[in-house]
Order: C-alpha cells, then sequence, then structure tokens
C-alpha cells in the first residue's frame, strides 16, 4: 500500500425476491464451544462493566420514542458512541504507540512494548468474551497476512519503508507488532457486527468474494513487478458489491447503506488515522522529513481495498455468514 521507501514508520442481476432478514430482539450468546480463559476479579468486573454498556447501547430504553430532528441528533450519537466502542481494540493500541517513547520503557525497546500492549490488549478481549476464540482466530489471520505484507514490503529489494529500531522481536527486519496494525481493522468490523446488528442483503456469492479479495491481496505484492491492477480491481468490485445493502440498526430502527460506501468510509478513516499518526511524528514518509504534509490520497484506496478483504473473511465466521444473504 505504500510504495515510497521511508525512514521511520510504525504501521501503523439478482432477480429473486429478497427474503426477509428479520432482526432477533436479543442477540445470540457470543459464547464459543471452546471454554475460554478464566476470567479474574479485575476482568469479570470489566466485563459486567463492558456488558452494561454494550446491552444498554443495542437495546436502547423503550419509552425513547423521539421524533424529527431530535430522532436524528439522538440516532447520530448512538451511531458514534457504537463506533467508538467498536474501536476499543484500536484506541486502546494507538493509546500504547502515542504513550509509549521511543527510547523505551524500562531498557525494553519500543517495538517490543508494543507487542507486549498488543497482546495484552487481546488477552483481555477474549478473557472478558468481548471476542470469541473462532473470531480470534480470524483476527490471527488478519495478523499473518498483514505481518507478510511489512516483510515484503521492507525486505531489500522493495523497501518501501524500515523499521530502523532495534528490537528482540524482530523477524526479517519486521516488529512483530506491526501485525496487530492490521488485525486491529478486523477486530473493529467483529465488534461493529455485533453491536450495530449487522445484517447483508444481496451479497454475492462468496468464492467471487474471495476471488476478489486475493487478487487483492496479491496486487500489493505484483504491483512491483507487473504494474499497479489496484483500479481495475476496485473496477470488478464495484460491480461485484453493487447491489449489496449493509442493514444497521444505529438505535431502535434499521437503516440501509450501500456495503460500497461502508468499505470506502472506513478506508478514509484508516488514512485519516495515518495523517494525525505522521503529523504527531509517529512515522513519517519521505515527503515529510522536511515539514508536515498530508498523505497521499492515494493511501485511501489501499486502505478501501484493504477493508474488502478483511471484511471477506470476517464474513466467513459462522455466526456472521448466517446473517448475510446471498441471493441464488
Amino acid at each position: 500500500m505504500r510504495h515510497a521507501p521511508v525512514h521511520t514508520r510504525i504501521p501503523k442481476a439478482y432477480s429473486h425476491p429478497i427474503p426477509a432478514l428479520a432482526a432477533p430482539p436479543r442477540p445470540p450468546s457470543r459464547m464459543s464451544a471452546t471454554p475460554l480463559p478464566t476470567a479474574t476479579p479485575a476482568s469479570t468486573s470489566t466485563l459486567a462493566s463492558l456488558n452494561t454498556l454494550d446491552e444498554f447501547l443495542m437495546h436502547p430504553p423503550r419509552h425513547w420514542q423521539p421524533r424529527g430532528l431530535q430522532r436524528a441528533g439522538l440516532e447520530f450519537l448512538w451511531f458514534g458512541i457504537k463506533e467508538a466502542r467498536s474501536c476499543l481494540f484500536v484506541g486502546l493500541f494507538f493509546l500504547a504507540v502515542f504513550a509509549v517513547p521511543r527510547a523505551g520503557v524500562l531498557g525494553l525497546p519500543r517495538y517490543d512494548v508494543l507487542l507486549l500492549a498488543a497482546l495484552v490488549i487481546q488477552v483481555a478481549m477474549v478473557a472478558t468474551k468481548l471476542e470469541t476464540w473462532d473470531e480470534l482466530k480470524a483476527i490471527t489471520l488478519f495478523h499473518i497476512v498483514g505481518f507478510a505484507l511489512e516483510v515484503f514490503k521492507t525486505s531489500s529489494g522493495i523497501k518501501s519503508w524500515a523499521y530502523p529500531d532495534f528490537a528482540y522481536t524482530k523477524l526479517w527486519g519486521v516488529p512483530l507488532f506491526s501485525g496487530f496494525m492490521y488485525a486491529a481493522v478486523g477486530s473493529y468490523i467483529i465488534q461493529a457486527w455485533r453491536l450495530f446488528d449487522l445484517r447483508i442483503q444481496h451479497h454475492p456469492p462468496h468464492w467471487m468474494a474471495a476471488l476478489i479479495a486475493v487478487l487483492i491481496y496479491a496486487n500489493f505484492f505484483t504491483h512491483h513487478y507487473i504494474g499497479d491492477y489496484r483500479w481495475y480491481l476496485a473496477a470488478c468490485a464495484l460491480g461485484l458489491y453493487a447491489r449489496t445493502t449493509v442493514v444497521f440498526r444505529p438505535l431502535d430502527r434499521d437503516r440501509h447503506m450501500p456495503l460500497l460506501l461502508a468499505f470506502v468510509l472506513i478506508g478514509f478513516f484508516i488514512w485519516l488515522a495515518e495523517n494525525i499518526s505522521t503529523f504527531a511524528g509517529v512515522w513519517s514518509y519521505p515527503n515529510q522529513l522536511g515539514a508536515w504534509s498530508a498523505v497521499h490520497v492515494g493511501k485511501w484506496s489501499s486502505w478501501s481495498m484493504l477493508v474488502v478483504m478483511t471484511f471477506t473473511i470476517v464474513a466467513n465466521l459462522k455466526h456472521i455468514k448466517a446473517k448475510i444473504h446471498v441471493p441464488h
């Protein structure tokens, strides 16, 4: 996705009628068949607090009957709170990125401290049942996919960016924490799916979605040798998801939005996070070494394409796949 070397970086027509997708009054239990880690008193307290908040967000008081501008304002507020709650992993991890000094902590290099922080956050989310074991497997896949991309992009023959600081937990010149930047996107989608009670209408056949996701990922590697086919792949994704709609519930009523718009919006906010991070000096691109300037807008398209790939992986989780309508 980043095609220029840098000195410092921390990563960061279906004609059949649509069957009704009725939303259950209460989401099914998120308990996995596999036993989860035993909760400590502290994690039990955290779980109770978060469960109370999530229950309130997903099931607001029934006597609330706002109308007109009041409803619009309340739905917008609820939407924002749910979005922030869905970014729990992202927020905590970015807090660590900004809080840990470049010199490290107590003699431990910065990259290693960030890896420990990411692991603690991830373990806590599983221990408090905010994520199930199946979801953890998907997030781990995001980590592996992202780390492999990092290894390639920082290799001697490519050098799109580099990790100059020392760390004990570097493999092939890449700190292990870098994969969590990609896993954080998957964690956000998983959390948002539950909190917004997402359902998908007119989703393309899963094998087609998987194929375009694989091609998108491959293009991040092959464009160094055979040209960048990003916009051809974007056109394919546009045709594939043209009729796909996401049904979500910001407050107490279902709302609809084109799934393609969701991809673009998520990609935009990731791109915005890159701008904020580089402005704060967390990492820099070559054109930002003398004075800060906005990250090239082309990175927005790269992130949006990555969101398509991430969504495809999440959509194959069993409890999520049940809420996806694929016309036959």
